[in-house]
């Protein structure tokens, strides 16, 4: 009996079947979710978008207005919804190319299409078992447990909750297809930055959004242990030395290169405390260390949208050039045919239900948990609020 032939409980999330953290018996789903972020499309949708984002934090226009010139810059058009169009193509072609019967909906949490919209339309299609995947690989409130809170309220407010069930792919930080996707990028920086510099004189930075300290000590379940950074910034270490690991072994001078894990695109007020360092910060510092070349690697992002475009190639290689470093920024995954398939591999192995210790991962921390741990991922202002799609109670 296949994947999609096995009956399973209706409308029941995974933690309710038998309170296991991973899935143990095999799924059936009848559609993909594609769960995006959102951004703006023109110049008029820039500051209801921002208010979106802003929701219930009671942030006034006047402060919306500067973050909106990033978007402005580029003619109020956020890259990330053509990229997720592309990732969704993507899919659809992997997923027609394995013979699997699964179309792809998409949907976002902050801007047009909606997820509400995108469910309906599965719904009104008749694919009630949804498995969704969010572009975001690590964990954290507004990363990983916020999607799962989107999917609940998204049931709530159609009035589905009784006929639709949404289940979520596991966080793929450490995923080869996540991981390998940034290895090449990383290798040739690295190679041409060594074929006029000792090593000594090459840093690697691996960039992701910084978030508030609370948030991140929250991340992950408390049981793990892993820190004041929780479970986002250990993720994020962990893949960072998976990929120069696989950068080293295509080039064994980068063996000697040192990396570091650095934070970008702070949001909040100065008296709370978000992690650090800052990217820009530590590139002016790396010169008095005898540091001439960085690698600028977005390993916390998916693909290129607006904290990649402004806050990397405008803001960091601007920092870059005033310290007088040689900068590269690597690429992140995209649609990456690796990527791709990786996700779709994801896919397969959540209605294959595939034995954990038979799981592909590049860190010691994966792979990740199907169903999240009790009190993972806590809302630091909010507390704890009940979520679907695979939150332990």
């Amino acid at each position: 009996m296949s994947p999609t032939d096995t009956p399973v409980v209706p409308f029941a999330s995974p933690a309710s079947r038998d309170g296991s953290p991973h899935v143990t018996r095999p799924q059936r789903y009848d559609a993909l979710l594609l769960a995006g972020f959102g951004g703006p499309e023109g110049q008029d949708d820039v500051i209801p978008f921002l208010r979106n984002v802003t929701r219930g934090r009671g942030i006034p226009d006047e402060r919306l207005e500067e973050v909106a010139h990033h978007y402005r810059a580029f003619g109020g058009v956020s890259p990330i919804n053509a990229q997720n169009r592309a990732l969704k193509a993507a899919l659809e072609a992997e997923i027609a190319r394995r013979g699997l019967e699964l179309p792809v909906y998409w949907g976002n949490r902050n801007w047009a299409p909606y997820l509400t919209d995108a469910v309906a339309e599965a719904a009104a299609d008749g694919r009630t078992r949804l498995l969704a995947f969010a572009t975001s690989a690590y964990s954290s409130y507004s990363s990983c447990r916020q999607y799962r809170e989107d999917f609940a309220r998204v049931l709530d407010e159609t009035a589905l909750g009784e006929t639709v069930t949404i289940d979520k792919i596991r966080q793929f930080f450490d995923h080869p297809g996540f991981v390998d996707a940034f290895v090449a990028g990383v290798a040739d920086a690295v190679s041409s930055f060594l074929d006029t510099e000792p090593p000594s004189a090459v840093r690697v930075l691996f960039t992701t959004h910084s978030i508030p300290v609370d948030d991140a000590r929250r991340s992950g379940p408390s049981s793990l242990g892993l820190g004041e950074g929780g479970a986002y910034e250990a993720q994020h270490r962990a893949v960072a030395d998976a990929v120069m690991r696989r950068v080293a072994e295509r080039d064994a001078r980068a063996a000697d290169v040192a990396w570091e894990l650095v934070f970008q695109s702070r949001s909040g007020p100065a008296s709370q405390p978000w992690l650090e360092p800052d990217i820009c910060d530590r590139i002016a510092e790396l010169p008095a260390e005898g540091v001439s070349a960085v690698a600028i690697v977005p390993v916390g992002f998916v693909s290129d949208h607006m904290e990649v475009l402004w806050d990397l190639d405008e803001e960091a290689l601007a920092a870059a050039a005033e310290a007088g470093l040689r900068a590269i920024r690597t690429p992140t995954p995209g649609v990456d045919p690796g990527f791709v398939a990786g996700i779709v591999d994801l896919v397969e192995e959540r209605m294959a239900a595939v034995p954990v210790d038979e799981r592909a991962r590049e860190t010691a921390l994966g792979p990740w948990f199907d169903v999240c741990r009790p009190g993972c991922c806590e809302n630091a202002r909010l507390g704890f609020r009940p979520a679907a799609a695979g939150i332990a109670p």
